[in-house]
């Protein structure tokens, strides 16, 4: 198997009510790139965000007592805490700094289901100081209308994956992973089919979609200004799946 994977350079900065698709469109004829069929999209949860309108300001935050007191533990500014709690289902755990003029961390679990730090409320790439960007309210649906528009574009079958970086329980540093996504499966269930051994397997679950946005990452640098990648040559079946057969019961939590 030969996979390309292609940052498309050329996207322009997203405001709300930008139409990301016709930028693809644009990026992808610079590159001169026709979709075809099966190809994959991964795009930058921030330019969904932007789009959407889910950019908060902090001079407009109020800051509940709940927030103030959190943020004084945490050395954390108090109106984005207020914004973190507006994001989380549950507050799962909450460390004070360990060093003098760093943030506490606080981990949560976010109203989507997904267990990370701040309820994935972000700083990075706002346009100003004093912005912060929340995920979409349905990453899902974004990634089907993403997807509709494009594959009604091309008259191709197409995929599309909506990412954000996210650590890792255990493990040092960020990765790639999926938060939305239209057409591609979220794992592939390999139980019951045999290994290179002629083994049978029974637990074998890859995450495609997010193994897709970790690949992606690669060439989706912080600073690069290229929030979609073009990805071609992966094997695929169309799948209704949605973002939450990645999340794992609470039922199953060994921890």
């Amino acid at each position: 198997m030969q996979v390309s994977i292609t940052a498309l350079q050329g996207i322009p900065e997203i405001h709300q009510g930008g139409d990301i698709v016709s930028e693809i469109i644009k990026a992808l004829e610079f590159h001169n790139i026709v979709a075809e069929e099966q190809d994959i999209f991964v795009i930058a949860q921030k330019i969904v965000s932007k789009a959407e309108g889910r950019v908060l300001n902090l001079d407009e935050i109020v800051p509940s007592e709940e927030a103030k007191r959190i943020a004084s533990e945490l050395r954390k500014d108090p109106r984005k805490l207020e914004a973190i709690l507006s994001e989380t289902d549950e507050i799962l755990r909450i460390r004070p700094p360990l060093q003098e003029g760093r943030e506490g961390v606080i981990i949560v679990r976010h109203k989507l289901g997904f267990v990370c730090a701040n309820a994935a409320v972000d700083e990075s790439n706002t346009e100003q100081d004093g912005q912060l960007i929340l995920l979409p309210v349905d990453p899902d649906a974004s990634a089907r209308r993403l997807r509709a528009e494009l594959e009604t574009h091309y008259e191709k079958q197409l995929g599309i994956v909506i990412s954000d970086t996210f650590g890792r329980p255990w493990r040092i540093g960020q990765v790639n992973v999926a938060i939305g996504l239209a057409g591609v499966p979220a794992v592939l269930d390999l139980a019951s089919t045999n290994d290179a051994m002629g083994r049978e397997l029974s637990v074998t679950m890859p995450a495609i979609s997010d193994e897709l946005a970790a690949a992606a990452g690669l060439v989706m640098g912080k600073s690069t200004s290229t929030p979609v990648i073009h990805i071609r040559g992966v094997n695929w079946a169309e799948s209704n799946n949605s973002i939450k057969h990645l999340i794992r019961e609470q039922s199953e939590n060994l921890f």
